[in-house]
């Protein structure tokens, strides 16, 4: 039976890739390895907490100790979703984005050595290539100019996991991926901020002009991406997925305007963030190519579906947008979270 580690399993991502692997294989085990921090969240995967195929262990990926502890000898596969991801943070302070991102990737690459890990899998992101003109895709082989911390930690990461690949030989493969959207996302990203404000009657803040273009691409689909990627990909390759779903973010907040049913009066245009890319696209053909790997939800679907889900999962966000649920993790592990 394969036995996979999942860091940041209680993520967003995490825990869509680790809810699905377990639905759909059933010889499959998973250990998620977690922090915890202010994104992890165990209510994500309360509902196959008691699948006896699913172990869930509290741990940085930044303590070498707790990492050799936890992984299993021989794995088949590190699937490291671990990171701080939130570009706004990264400007403030980057420093927990170079410890975890780059620091961490580190750890987790000599463990997986030491514990001879069949695989190792990299989720990076489309961030990595910097940003588009008006025409153009993004593609494996597009060199790297990262325009923020956040970025600029996890090309240094992936530059990392290349190294490793080249010098000793490690089975690796790395995932980018564009902008994600769907169930359990913290609600400090786009998306799930829009719609948990306008749920509320509240405002919502576009940066600048708000024409700043991105690919999005519903989570399961990433999920499905990332589990193919480690099943087919070639050692040592990349692998771009995208939802072949290009649109402005003034746009995107019409549409959610839209199919909530609020006026045009909640937008509020806010200084724009500094260094802000204007345009992501990602060519997703090799993945589709060599993975046989499409996205599959709509654009339209997927945005009725994850609406739907905050609407009826309303105390996940008030505990999430509150705080609340750290407080069990202080109550349970004895240690405050950021």
């Amino acid at each position: 039976m394969p036995t996979l580690f999942v860091t940041g399993g209680c993520g967003f991502i995490g825990s869509n890739f680790v809810r699905h692997l377990l639905r759909t294989d059933p010889g499959v085990r998973v250990v998620n390895y977690d922090a915890l921090t202010y994104a992890g969240n165990l209510a994500n995967l309360a509902d196959v907490a008691d699948d006896p195929r699913y172990r869930f262990v509290k741990g940085d990926i930044t303590d070498r100790n707790s990492v050799a502890e936890a992984l299993p000898e021989g794995a088949d596969a590190i699937i490291n979703f671990a990171a701080e991801s939130h570009v706004d943070r990264s400007i403030l302070d980057s420093g927990p984005f170079v410890r975890t991102n780059v620091l961490g990737t580190q750890v987790l690459l000599d463990a997986a050595r030491a514990k001879k890990v069949k695989r190792f899998v990299q989720v990076s992101t489309d961030e990595v290539y910097g940003s588009l003109g008006p025409t153009g895709y993004f593609t494996e082989t597009t060199p790297l100019a990262p325009s923020s911390p956040y970025s600029a930690s996890k090309a240094a990461a992936d530059m990392l996991v290349l190294a490793y690949a080249h010098t000793f030989g490690m089975d690796a493969v790395i995932t980018r991926c564009s902008n994600n959207y769907g169930p359990y996302q913290f609600p400090e990203k786009l998306i799930p901020l829009f719609i948990t404000n306008l749920m509320a009657d509240q405002q919502v803040p576009v940066y600048g002009d708000g024409m700043q273009i991105r690919d999005w691409i519903h989570v399961m689909d990433h999920a499905r991406g990332v589990e193919m990627a480690w099943r087919k990909g070639r050692a040592g390759e990349v692998y771009n997925f995208g939802g072949r779903c290009e649109m402005a973010n003034l746009h995107l907040t019409h549409k959610l305007l839209e199919l909530l049913g609020k006026p045009k009066t909640l937008i509020k245009h806010v200084q724009d963030r500094p260094g802000h890319d204007r345009r992501y696209a990602i060519d997703c053909s090799k993945s589709e190519r060599e993975l046989g790997w499409t996205p599959q939800v709509t654009f339209e679907h997927g945005m009725r579906e994850t609406i739907s889900w905050y609407q009826a999962n309303q105390s996940w966000v008030s505990q999430v947008r509150s705080g609340e649920y750290l407080k069990y993790y202080e109550k349970q592990y004895g240690a405050r979270f950021a």
